[in-house]
């Protein structure tokens, strides 16, 4: 350990650890979980209690980060008014990019899915989690430096979209762009970029989902093992 470390206070690590057969059972159950989560953009007016939501964000901020600069923030909107704002400009931007600035061959990826410039969800989903991401902080009036701020704010969304699929909601990553309205909107400050808006509730009654399938192992895996002694 470096001087610079022993600055700082460390105390012990405590973890779990599982045997092996369970190590692997755990790991199976948990991926299987998983691959049950999608996108859904078909959300009920169902209210989610605040505490819920709170919960969910927190487990977002445990995300590693840059020299654990934790550079987010998690703008939760419930409001009615600020909703239909939020929509309405997005709309906005999506006709925009549905009419014109979107490629022939991005028009063409997104046609499975069924998507188009209306954005519904966004008033109907009970809460909008609106992550910004800090490119640097502001401490006693000074600028102070964030480190690889895109990748620790994608960590900590990770962490949020799975922590809201254990709860048993659902989620969609929406990204209107450009998403400048958003800071605009939340009157956020010069330091905060929008990084992800991400409507959260229930499913509505009926919802449906493209029938999708995940790349095999095989596609996403690519093994570097030395050989095995013995």
């Amino acid at each position: 350990m470096n001087r610079a470390a022993k600055d700082f206070p460390f105390v012990p690590y405590q973890g779990q650890s599982f045997s092996e057969v369970e190590s692997l059972a755990r790991a199976r159950q948990f991926y299987e979980y998983m691959n049950r989560r999608c996108s859904v953009r078909e959300f009920s007016d169902r209210p989610i209690p605040r505490q819920l939501i709170m919960h969910l964000v927190m487990t977002a901020a445990t995300a590693p980060s840059g020299a654990h600069k934790q550079p987010w923030t998690f703008c939760v909107v419930g409001d009615p008014q600020l909703k239909r704002q939020i929509r309405e400009a997005a709309e906005k931007e999506e006709f925009e990019n549905y009419h014109g600035r979107m490629s022939e061959d991005w028009l063409r990826d997104l046609a499975p899915l069924g998507t188009d410039w209306h954005k519904p969800f966004l008033e109907i989903a009970p809460y909008l989690i609106v992550v910004f991401k800090k490119v640097y902080d502001v401490i006693d009036g000074q600028k102070r430096k964030n480190y690889y701020v895109n990748e620790s704010v994608g960590l900590a969304t990770g962490f949020l979209l799975a922590a809201i699929h254990h709860a048993g909601l659902v989620a969609l990553t929406h990204t209107p762009s450009p998403m400048n309205f958003l800071q605009k909107i939340l009157n956020r400050p010069e330091n905060e970029r929008p990084f992800l808006l991400i409507p959260v509730g229930y499913p509505a009654a009926g919802a449906t989902v493209p029938d999708l399938q995940r790349k095999r192992a095989e596609e996403v895996i690519v093994w570097y093992e030395g050989e095995k002694e013995g």
